[in-house]
């Protein structure tokens, strides 16, 4: 701009050191060094709130032509969605809510408890705002390697009984409806249906077995 508005014969280098004379020069953007990724590691889990694995699912709004997601807290001992959230946009901000809450939920917030979560590479999960929460919580964060879900087999497991069990079985015509249908799926799964692995009872039945001490023993190996 100054050779063509002014005729001026200057180069890149004399700009810049004109501008840091005047200190005129914007200043350069701190880069925040990154949490080190945490790999995955096979485990035997023998009691609730050892390990959850978290995930996020897409539906589809028919009648408004747009997305909505479901970020999942899933405890793959007891198999309950401990806590979930909904929307039409996930953010860090919105998994962090969401993990404060199942926490509070299971009267853990701020405590030492040994959690592990385990979650995939996504940008939710991967980000600055996330990792701070679970090392400000006690929380070890683990991430499976890329390409290998089956290493989140029980969140993954899980997603597709909600696919195929709610969202695949409607045309949703707004986001209302589709808030509805999921949040009642959501009870449904946790209170209704059951599961072989825990000796055909629903995940809720099962975790109250475990608190009034007369749930089977199960070692689930992961």
């Amino acid at each position: 701009m100054l050779k063509r508005k002014f005729k001026l014969i200057i180069n890149k280098k004399k700009v810049y050191r004109l501008c840091k004379e005047l200190n005129v020069l914007r200043s350069q953007r701190q880069v925040k060094p990154k949490h080190p990724r945490k790999i995955a590691q096979n485990r035997e889990i023998t009691k609730p709130n050892s390990l959850w694995e978290v995930d996020i699912k897409y539906g589809y709004i028919n009648g408004e032509d747009r997305f909505f997601y479901i970020a999942s807290f899933l405890d793959v001992y007891d198999r309950n969605i401990v806590e979930y959230h909904m929307g039409l946009l996930c953010t860090a901000e919105d998994i962090v809510i969401t993990l404060k809450r199942a926490l509070m939920k299971r009267n853990l917030y701020n405590k030492e408890t040994g959690l592990v979560i385990r979650s995939d590479n996504g940008p939710q999960f991967i980000s600055h705002k996330f990792e701070d929460t679970c090392k400000e919580l006690n929380l070890e964060h683990e991430r499976i390697p890329f390409k290998s879900p089956n290493k989140n087999a029980h969140i993954e497991s899980f997603h597709r009984l909600l696919e195929d069990e709610c969202l695949s079985r409607y045309e949703f015509k707004s986001y209302a409806e589709s808030y509805e249908t999921v949040s009642e799926y959501m009870k449904s799964y946790n209170k209704v249906r059951i599961h072989s692995s825990l000796g055909y009872i629903s995940p809720m039945e099962f975790y109250q077995k475990i608190l009034d001490g007369t749930a089977k023993s199960l070692i689930v190996k992961l």
